[in-house]
């Protein structure tokens, strides 16, 4: 499947499930990009339970998130419980358009849904000349170093620097050994997982997908990775104002509940520290720097963060890529009521 049919495809869904053309456009943009990059679990896979969440009443097809502008580079974003991808979209505008003005602009959000990968929105703003961080957080799924309950999300940060004539470096990561979408992508084929990537609810490593999404997530490097989930949620759910911690409702948990989920974007304007020529010639030293390194494992190349997603968004642009029948069944059903 071409990126083109896919996209339209993803567009004629959206629309199936209310939204009007343009956000429709814009919020497939974000999540055929997640495919095309090679993130799967949060590409247009994720359009079933954004349709079972606009259902039940937990997602508005039709509202339009507001903007308050409170400095000229800072704004907040209120996402009135809008499909996530649309409010990332408004959000990251407004980051840029501060960071146009002053240099740097951040926008926070608040009463937001899931807004799918977040690589995709660092791409956008690097074809501008933007350097991006941009988080979010999350239901709760791990437990704080120490605890056994759950009592943070697995909260996502991507930071992204744009470079002129190539690819951008893009650091696109949760704070868990291994995203809860894989788990429940292993588990929906009956196979297992790591031992490493979830304990079961007594606080067991599990290699039983069923049982570890009754447990909780691993965080990456023990108290590290919890300690960046923790500063997530500081800047994504208090400083934007919105729901935090055990705050943030689940959707799988609540599925009729507003998720309240906050995010925050952060763009620099690169050109306001050099030309794109500077910033190409530096960037190119520094990706050949760790290029050259020599390997430990000869097959085994030494590669820049997001390096093998830009790989395979180029991969798939040239050649097509490949979508689970069932996803694509759900799409053409829902595209079918529009």
């Amino acid at each position: 499947m071409t990126e083109a049919e896919l996209s339209a495809l993803a567009i004629g869904a959206l629309e199936g499930l209310g939204l009007s053309r343009a956000d429709a456009e814009r919020t497939a943009w974000v999540l055929v990009m997640g495919d095309l990059m090679g993130h799967a679990t949060h590409g247009v896979l994720r359009l079933e339970s954004y349709g079972d969440r606009i259902r039940r009443g937990a997602i508005d097809p039709r509202a339009r998130p507001s903007v308050e502008r409170v400095a000229p580079a800072l704004a907040r974003v209120d996402g009135r419980g809008a499909i996530g991808p649309l409010v990332g979209r408004v959000a990251l505008d407004e980051a840029i358009a501060g960071a146009r003005a002053c240099g740097i602009g951040a926008a926070f959000v608040r009463n937001g849904n899931h807004f799918g990968a977040i690589g995709p929105y660092c791409w956008l703003a690097a074809q501008d000349g933007f350097a991006t961080i941009i988080g979010s957080n999350a239901s709760v799924t791990v437990a704080p170093t120490g605890g056994r309950e759950e009592r943070i999300g697995n909260n996502p940060l991507a930071i992204g620097v744009p470079h002129p004539g190539g690819d951008p470096v893009i650091l696109d990561m949760a704070m868990s050994v291994a995203a809860r979408g894989k788990i429940r992508a292993a588990a929906k084929k009956g196979q297992s997982i790591p031992d490493t990537w979830a304990t079961d609810r007594e606080g067991r490593p599990t290699t039983d997908p069923k049982a570890a999404l009754e447990g909780f997530l691993m965080p990456f490097g023990g108290y590290k990775g919890y300690g960046l989930a923790v500063m997530v949620d500081l800047f994504a759910g208090v400083l934007a104002g919105s729901g935090y911690l055990t705050h943030v409702k689940s959707w799988l948990d609540e599925p009729d509940a507003p998720g309240n989920l906050g995010h925050f974007f952060i763009a620099l304007d690169c050109a306001r520290l050099g030309s794109a020529e500077w910033l190409a010639d530096r960037v190119d030293d520094f990706a050949g720097i760790l290029h050259a390194t020599e390997r430990a494992d000869p097959a085994v190349a030494v590669r820049l963060p997001g390096e093998s997603e830009m790989q395979k968004l180029a991969r798939h642009r040239r050649e097509g890529i490949e979508i689970d029948a069932e996803v694509l069944a759900t799409l053409q059903r829902f595209a079918a009521r529009g």
